[in-house]
């Protein structure tokens, strides 16, 4: 079986894919214009990706079975037609979580300190102290987090560090994880706003969440406010976020954009480029050496997985409802197989799961998962889940209609 790997990999995840006995075709100078035509000739049948865009006619016209984005976003893969075409669709969740927190981090400390600023008046030999010191500091504030997947929780015990206070949103967040991870709840997205000095948003790009950083919410941050935004360019209305920055005072650092150029190297000339109240860089939260030798090895373990066994860990076409209904909440060891257990118990009972997040509590020994189905499990399903013995506990409750 061949693999063909578009972009960038790291030289542990190749040789772990020809210690499989698998054929590599690596080839990280093909572009989405050169893909497309690579593929009409290739035999392989698992393709991996990173920023390569993976569209319709490029499925329509290869031998793929699989196809593993190599990172934790698979918004650059066309997954409906994957799943029209039998082509599973996987990717690699939480490997890099901590890479992207620690560049949120330091957005936002440059964005409060003027970090970027600083540095290109002292090298066009500008010095300009009285500007510079007029930082309000960390300590004490409050640091908004919009979304509470792996990144997030990453974010909270760097905010505690600083001595700041977190308050987070997420659609599924009970009162009893808030409590477990000692920050605060918002059960809305401007309720989130109102109570920030900091917001730093970490969702996923779903129909949902596309343009749902607003007007609505950027009119509800307080004044010179910093936001922060490492996650994905169209979760924001761009051209509310320029509205905020000229009339709230706020001050924005990112890492994505609106039209971002898909490559490794190309030009930007979008509304923010340019403006005096943003600090940036060019979407590199994920690109660190340690994230990167971390999602090689996962997508290894993917792709012996589906060798060997067939399976696809992380895959992500899976059928799903319209709407969740329900909430599965299962407190449990933070031990391998938990997971997958509860999640074979759902499949026997035909029941989509529509969204899911995993809460490691301090200590990395038990953690408390939250799955979001699309019909309420019986009273027996509820029984096996609990019959593992690393699950504590299991609950269920009906979520409010949309």
């Amino acid at each position: 079986m061949k693999v063909l790997i578009a972009d960038k990999f790291e030289s542990s995840g190749l040789n772990g894919l020809k210690g499989l006995g698998l054929e590599v075709d690596f080839n990280p100078d093909l572009s989405a214009d050169t893909l497309l035509e690579y593929l009409k000739s290739s035999d392989a049948e698992i393709l991996v990706v990173r920023s390569t865009k993976v569209t319709a006619p490029m499925i329509d016209t290869s031998h793929l079975g699989l196809i593993i984005r190599a990172g934790a976003g698979f918004d650059t893969i066309d997954v409906a037609r994957a799943s029209e075409r039998g082509v599973r669709v996987a990717n690699c969740p939480g490997k890099n979580s901590q890479a992207v927190a620690e560049l949120a981090f330091g957005l936002l400390l440059a964005c409060d300190r003027k970090i970027a600023d600083n540095t290109v008046d002292l090298r066009n030999g500008v010095w300009n102290k009285a500007k510079y010191s007029k930082a309000k500091g960390l300590y004490g504030r409050t640091l908004g987090l919009a979304g509470l997947g792996k990144i997030s929780q990453e974010m909270v015990p760097r905010a505690k560090a600083f001595g700041m206070n977190v308050v987070a949103y997420s659609r599924f967040m009970r009162p009893e994880i808030a409590a477990a991870l000692g920050i605060g709840r918002a059960t809305t997205l401007t309720e989130l706003a109102e109570s920030s000095d900091f917001v730093s948003v970490h969702f996923s790009l779903t129909p949902e969440t596309k343009g749902s950083i607003n007007k609505q919410f950027f009119s509800a941050m307080k004044d010179g406010s910093i936001f922060i935004n490492t996650s994905r360019g169209d979760v924001v209305n761009q051209q509310d976020l320029l509205w905020a920055l000229e009339n709230k005072g706020i001050y924005a650092g990112l890492d994505v954009f609106e039209g971002e150029p898909s490559g490794g190297t190309g030009t930007y000339d979008g509304a923010l480029k340019g403006h005096p109240q943003i600090t940036v860089t060019h979407h590199i939260g994920a690109s660190t050496e340690q994230a990167q030798e971390a999602v090689a090895e996962e997508t290894v373990r993917i792709a012996k997985e589906y060798l060997l066994y067939g399976n696809v860990p992380n895959a992500v076409n899976v059928q799903k409802g319209e709407h969740a209904t329900h909430l599965i909440i299962i407190r449990h060891a933070d031990r391998v197989g938990v997971l997958a257990h509860v999640l074979e118990v759902l499949r026997d009972e035909g029941i989509n799961v529509q969204e899911m997040e995993n809460v490691i509590l301090g200590g990395a020994k038990a953690a408390i998962a939250q799955v979001a189905v699309d019909k309420c499990p019986t009273k027996e399903a509820i029984h096996k889940v609990k019959a593992n013995p690393n699950v504590f506990d299991a609950s269920v409750m009906e979520l409010p209609k949309l």
